[in-house]
């Protein structure tokens, strides 16, 4: 996308009106998420927080003051599938806009309620059974984060034989898997939907490098001291790293886009059109991950997304 002098960057303040909108928002409670949540809502969106610690997510939709939107607060747990299913069975009415934004970053080993490795099963099939058992609501977009880290050479596939990284677990190997998956998640979901003859886009995202409490939770004591130095020297802070995940929300872009920073290496600058691996490129790794994830998940692609939501054949997205 090129820019010149009299172009503006793209910032929160081109956010389109959005009065009579509902988001969903998850992991919103702090960092990427919250700043994605304040700014929806100053566009006037109705925004559901959907977050695992509900006390956590009331205190920063208090943050949130003088917005024109409103917000509400929900309960989700991404490490429990019966959560998810809570959640989107409970869900009534339209929902315009899914942002799946929460992860888990180079933790130490730990697993979720249901046996899979917590970053794959967190931050992929969370948000898979997630998005399938909200299609039917879903009447604009779903906005997925990955990261840069997708492209890691020591982790550059999925693991299908060995999804969980049983007794070859690294933190950065379970975070770039995950990543990865979500860019092929969005692929296949894109493709899934374009067949069905739905108008909804689904699309991706990465904030670059963004000073969040996500790096403190690696499990190197080097890397979190590393982390700490450039969230000082070289990140952008959080309203910055959420302008991605905004442009992808509202701008009219085709599907499977992904977005992040213009500047040296996607690390900061304004949002824009990025490229993405041949690995995560590949149409026939992500049907096959997308196979594997409703036998793990059972959660699939729905067989109505809703007489609303149909297009004619051929037509643009």
């Amino acid at each position: 996308m090129s820019k010149t002098m009299n172009t503006p960057r793209w910032n929160a303040t081109r956010i389109p009106d959005l009065t009579g909108r509902t988001a969903v928002v998850t992991g919103a409670n702090s960092g990427l998420g919250i700043a994605t949540v304040d700014a929806l809502a100053r566009a006037g969106a109705h925004v559901v927080l959907a977050v695992r610690d509900t006390a956590r997510g009331e205190a920063a939709a208090a943050t949130v003051a003088g917005a024109p939107g409103t917000l509400e607060v929900r309960p989700l747990d991404l490490a429990d599938l019966a959560s998810v299913r809570r959640f989107a069975s409970s869900w009534q009415g339209d929902l315009d806009l899914l942002i799946n934004n929460a992860g888990v970053m180079n933790i130490p080993e730990a697993g979720t309620k249901d046996g899979f490795e917590m970053q794959f099963g967190t931050n992929h099939l969370g948000h898979f059974a997630l998005t399938n058992l909200l299609l039917p609501h879903i009447t604009d977009r779903v906005v997925t984060v990955s990261s840069g880290a997708h492209r890691i050479p020591s982790s550059n596939h999925i693991h299908f034989e060995n999804l969980n990284l049983t007794g070859e677990y690294a933190p950065m190997r379970a975070y770039s898997q995950s990543k990865l998956a979500n860019l092929l998640f969005t692929l296949e979901l894109q493709r899934r939907l374009t067949a069905a003859g739905s108008r909804v886009r689904a699309v991706a995202a990465h904030p670059g490098w963004a000073a969040t409490n996500l790096q403190g939770n690696d499990a190197s004591f080097l890397r979190r001291a590393f982390m700490r130095m450039g969230n000082r020297v070289f990140a952008q802070d959080s309203k910055a790293g959420a302008l991605p995940t905004l442009y992808a929300a509202v701008q009219d872009l085709p599907g499977a886009a992904y977005v992040g920073p213009d500047g040296l290496g996607e690390m900061r600058g304004a949002p824009t059109l990025v490229g993405r691996s041949v690995a995560a490129s590949d149409p026939e790794t992500a049907r096959r991950l997308w196979t594997v994830s409703e036998e793990l998940t059972g959660a699939t692609f729905p067989q109505r997304l809703g007489a609303d939501l149909a297009r004619p054949a051929g037509s643009a997205i």
